[in-house]
């Protein structure tokens, strides 16, 4: 089923058996997942890919999972690429489209990560995780790991949007909420996990959440025709879903599978919390931690993501860039989305339209390219957020939010 043959340290080269639970290299270095591309270009061909399923295991060769009985599925992956045509117009943009992650179990790109390492957690035999979330990760950790059997330990920033809050306890873990940010969250799983026997699931604490994601850089070249698009936009927190479209492009230009131009890659970050932007701009290799980070889309307050330098190897190789909108920006480009076409972004992709507009008035991009926003999460998460734009005044007990189901 997998090609897979190793471990490899992304900073030091170091190799490890892909047989045994592991986090970190003894480096500290995030460990990448490895496969025999050319075993697998003589067995596996991008032609026999329609006949598999319609989820992100339609590319099972190049993911780790080695039995079919340990595969942990919710029907994530092979989400719609929509034609932004409205949208585009109002801004003059030509070629627009919308990776729609919303689309996903539990409403958010988070599933084909947790899919992935859930499904090796089984394969390997784990019994608990453990999780420090902004939110989407901790709801998707929780259902799989519901699905799984496996029993999940979650610590959220306790302003965590409610939905985040209500799925998790509805699938049954664990649940902390702290006076912190997903940083302090992360802390308390590395400082407990060894005494509580936890598996941390964290962002690029363990190899296998990077391979879910990267089949998003897969399907967008299967929609495309294998031909990829100019520029990619991507909502960045811990930044697991770019790192991962990057190898998943070097994976299929190994295989023979497209040519070697690959989009410019451009990282999007609100004011709140922009260390990627900062070291971008300063000629960094790597990030500096972010003091007193704060925006409205959850997903993007990582004040220092552990794979940063992947993350600017990514830009800087593709020639994109890394910018910065605000929050405001972000809920009006949203709500302008999901009025001129149907689709109703969470913040953090909202944030990319916002950025879009400011790349295109720079000439950083030129109206006819090929452009595609990936939508890391659906809107109705995200409720709270957008009630900023749409104040609802209560005058009775009958018109407070949620009307009769409200608890009095």
């Amino acid at each position: 089923m997998t090609t897979l043959t190793h471990l490899e340290c992304s900073l030091c080269g170091l190799t490890y058996h892909a047989g045994q639970p592991h986090n970190l290299c003894t480096c500290g270095g995030p460990l990448l997942v490895r496969y025999d591309l050319q075993a697998a270009r003589q067995s596996w061909s991008r032609e026999w890919i329609v006949g598999g399923p319609s989820s992100m295991w339609r590319y099972a060769p190049v993911l780790p999972v080695s039995k079919p009985a340990s595969m942990i599925s919710l029907g994530e992956g092979w989400t719609p690429l929509i034609r932004a045509r409205n949208y585009a117009a109002s801004i003059s943009a030509e070629n627009l489209w919308v990776k729609d992650e919303g689309i996903n179990p539990t409403g958010s790109f988070k599933a084909r990560g947790l899919a992935c390492c859930i499904s090796m957690c089984h394969e390997l035999g784990i019994k608990k995780v453990a999780l420090g979330s902004a939110g989407n990760a901790a709801s998707a950790t929780a259902a799989y790991a519901a699905a799984a059997g496996i029993e999940a330990h979650i610590f959220m920033p306790k302003d965590v949007p409610q939905a985040n809050y209500i799925e998790c306890k509805s699938f049954g873990a664990k649940v902390t909420l702290i006076d912190g940010l997903i940083s302090d969250c992360g802390r308390i799983v590395a400082e407990r996990k060894q005494a509580e026997g936890w598996f941390d699931v964290n962002t690029l604490k363990e190899p296998y959440r990077i391979e879910g994601k990267k089949t998003m850089g897969y399907e967008v070249a299967e929609q495309f025709q294998w031909n990829l698009p100019d520029a990619i936009f991507y909502p960045t927190g811990g930044g697991v879903g770019l790192i991962g479209m990057w190898k998943a492009f070097a994976e299929m230009e190994a295989l023979g599978w497209i040519g070697p131009k690959r989009p410019k890659m451009i990282v999007v970050q609100t004011d709140g919390c922009a260390p990627m932007v900062k070291a971008f701009n300063e000629g960094a290799e790597r990030a500096t931690f972010w003091e007193n980070a704060s925006t409205i889309a959850a997903g993007l307050r990582v004040p220092k993501p552990l794979g940063d330098f992947l993350i600017l190897q990514a830009v800087r190789e593709s020639h994109g860039t890394c910018i910065a909108v605000s929050d405001r920006a972000s809920l009006e480009a949203g709500a302008k989305l999901a009025r001129l076409d149907g689709i109703f972004p969470a913040p953090e992709g909202a944030a990319c339209f916002a950025a879009l507009e400011n790349l295109l008035q720079t000439g950083f991009l030129k109206p006819q390219e090929k452009i595609v926003i990936y939508n890391t999460g659906s809107g109705l998460k995200y409720l709270e957020a957008y009630s900023t734009l749409y104040p609802r005044t209560a005058t009775t007990e009958a018109d407070k939010l949620g009307g009769l189901i409200t608890p009095r």
